[in-house]
């Protein structure tokens, strides 16, 4: 395989690895959320939001960073390198855009199941668990930042 090609498939692969925890996270709440609706339909706009939650993953982080490979790293390691990718470049990459992507999929995986216990108890506690669910479950969205901003040094840092 092309080096460059390597280096263009790596953001992919990150942002298919945020997918991935995306789809376990929703899924987790989801399951949970299902059987608290069929309970308690005024529960819905509650357990909706706190579902979709682990698709930042997916939507923000992981799209932010196939925006800035494709769009400001990969170009400028293109025209460094005249008009080509260096192997050890594209291996930087690939490293790079796997620890990314490793961080945005257990982030959101684990963002469902925090979501997922706050859904649990939302009808014992009449939804008043809903903001403090909320505020835990970005305990979890904060390493999916931090995966994406310490890519950003990585990958700054190789070109």
């Amino acid at each position: 395989m092309d080096a460059g090609v390597l280096a263009y498939l790596a953001p992919a692969l990150a942002e298919a690895l945020a997918v991935i925890g995306t789809t376990l996270g929703i899924r987790r709440a989801a399951s949970v959320g299902l059987s608290i609706i069929s309970e308690e339909p005024a529960m819905r706009a509650p357990v909706l939001l706190l579902t979709f939650f682990p698709a930042s993953q997916t939507l923000i982080y992981g799209f932010v960073f196939v925006y800035f490979m494709y769009v400001q790293y990969l170009p400028t390691a293109m025209s460094k390198y005249g008009g080509i990718v260096p192997l050890t470049v594209a291996l930087a990459f690939l490293g790079i855009s796997l620890f990314v992507g490793f961080a945005q999929l257990f982030s959101a995986w684990m963002q469902g199941i925090v979501c997922a216990d706050a859904i649990s108890l939302l009808v014992k506690t009449r939804g008043g668990i809903f903001s403090m669910g909320l505020i835990l479950a970005a305990y979890e969205e904060l390493f999916g930042m931090l995966g994406l901003v310490y890519g950003f040094l990585m990958a700054s840092l190789v070109i």
